[in-house]
C-alpha cells in the first residue's frame, strides 16, 4: 500500500506546531552555517522538546551517524 503523502502533510506534517517545530531546526541549520549538501546536522544539546533552544552554546554541529544515534541507548 502506498502512502499517502497530502494526508500525512494534512494530519501531522502541516500542522502549526510541526510547522513551528520545523522552522526552529532550520534556524539552527543557519545559525550554524551548514549549507545544502554539508553532511553534518545541527545538534541540539538539549533538545528543542525538552525546552532547548536555538542559542549558541545548545548548538553544535556533528556528523549524521552521532546525531542520530545520541538518544538510542
Amino acid at each position: 500500500m502506498a502512502r499517502d503523502y497530502k494526508k500525512e502533510y494534512a494530519q501531522y506534517h502541516g500542522t502549526p506546531a510541526q510547522r513551528h517545530n520545523r522552522s526552529r531546526r532550520n534556524a539552527a541549520r543557519r545559525a550554524l552555517g551548514l549549507g545544502v549538501g554539508d553532511s553534518r546536522e545541527a545538534d541540539h544539546k538539549k533538545p528543542l522538546s525538552k525546552g532547548g533552544g536555538n542559542g549558541k552554546k545548545n548548538l553544535r554541529a556533528v556528523s549524521r551517524t552521532t546525531n542520530r544515534k545520541k538518544y538510542n541507548g
